[in-house]
């Protein structure tokens, strides 16, 4: 079997006395789509925060193929290939859909600062290359037609797309996703389903936390449950669906992860 894309070893964040995480080790492989699932309080979130930067590990490493991310911060996780969205959505409100989207993609920028104030002509032609992508992007998640509303303005689940479409522009090789279901309706979480699939079609490698079992026995390849900052299980759906580590966590309830 081949070396995964991603791992972590023996992953740990503290917060004082609490044990947020405790010896997580994860390993994804290129092309998979992978999530993360556990009850609340299990620790997911904390993971991402700790692969992205936001949080420094308390102990443990960070691999993306042959770069450790351990301890770098979120700026510099992203220029080596990892983009991500979040639970609670983080648009810039008061900007447009297409001007959120250039922010991601701003991530790939190489103009200094003294040419993007000035906007000389390499500066001038790497905006309207960022642009485009931008666009791209906004064609990719059946945004197009909305890229001159401003991010406020759009539908609840138009803005989950909207995300995800930032984090798309700094073309990611692996793209995390914290809860993008969330709150949405059923037609809304089939259409992200899709989207999710087309992305992992399309080249990017897909680490998904989510709440909703349909979404993620419908287009996971493997899983792995955290519970109490602690892995409990692994495995493939169909694996993780009859593990009894898994059913206890949510509360005995076998309908949970049907």
């Amino acid at each position: 079997m081949s070396e995964p894309l991603f791992a972590t070893r023996g992953l740990s964040k503290h917060f004082g006395g609490l044990k947020a995480l405790e010896n997580i080790d994860l390993e994804v492989r290129s092309g998979e789509i992978h999530s993360v699932i556990g009850p609340n309080g299990a620790g997911k979130t904390t993971l991402f925060n700790c692969v992205t930067g936001i949080y420094a590990p308390t102990a443990g490493a960070v691999r993306f193929a042959d770069a450790d991310l351990t301890g770098l911060p979120p700026h510099a996780v992203t220029r080596k290939g990892l983009a991500r969205t979040f639970q609670n959505i983080r648009l810039f409100k008061e900007m447009t859909a297409l001007e959120n989207v250039m922010v991601g993609r701003h991530t790939r920028s190489r103009a200094g600062w003294f040419q993007a104030i000035l906007h000389f002509g390499p500066a001038r032609r790497e905006e309207a290359a960022i642009k485009t992508r931008a666009v791209e992007a906004l064609e990719f998640v059946s945004l197009v037609d909305r890229a001159d509303v401003w991010a406020r303005n759009l539908a609840y689940g138009d803005q989950r797309r909207l995300e995800i479409a930032r984090a798309l522009a700094s073309d990611p090789r692996i793209l995390l996703l914290d809860e993008p279901a969330a709150g949405m309706n059923p037609e809304e979480t089939g259409r992200l389903m899709t989207l999710i699939q087309r992305i992992r079609d399309g080249g990017v490698t897909v680490i998904l936390i989510e709440h909703d079992m349909k979404v993620v026995m419908g287009i996971s390849d493997r899983i792995t449950v955290l519970d109490h900052g602690l892995r409990i299980a692994g495995g493939t759906p169909e694996q993780v669906r009859a593990d009894p580590k898994v059913i206890e966590a949510y509360l005995g309830a076998p309908e949970a992860v049907e």
